[in-house]
């Protein structure tokens, strides 16, 4: 029974002093909260990435055959940007979309089912984006 606690001793006084608050130093000034956090906020919004090749929409919403409107605009942009599918941008969804998307789909090494997805959208917009396209 003693090497238990013992045993139970020697694993909860790491954890306990884990879990201790820092002490500062005489010469350190301790920091409200409201400051330190004002002081890690960004003042103002920074540019993530590149600017996007194409701007029909913001929306990634799940295409597939049928499909209309301005994201499928923008699908339509990203392929012929990311592989130089030479689709006309009229929005809708049809055989050649398709099978652009498959096409891109089977150079991006990702799952090839002619929908474009999370997976796909994700692709689609690095490879569009990125210097030196189109790839494939």
């Amino acid at each position: 029974m003693r090497r238990v606690l013992t045993a139970v001793a020697a694993l909860a006084l790491p954890i306990s002093l884990a879990a201790a608050p820092a002490v500062a130093s005489a010469t350190e000034t301790v920091k409200p909260a409201q400051a330190v956090d004002k002081l890690n906020r960004p003042t103002a919004l920074v540019a993530q990435g590149p600017d996007d090749v194409c701007d029909f929409t913001d929306n990634r919403p799940s295409l597939r055959l049928g499909s209309s409107g301005a994201a499928v605009q923008q699908a339509q942009c990203y392929l012929n940007q990311a592989i130089d599918a030479g689709l006309d941008q009229d929005g809708d969804f049809g055989q050649i979309t398709q099978s652009a998307t498959r096409a891109f789909q089977q150079c991006a090494g990702i799952v090839v089912d002619g929908r474009i997805g999370a997976q796909t959208w994700s692709f689609l917009s690095f490879w569009a984006n990125a210097p030196g396209a189109p790839f494939c």
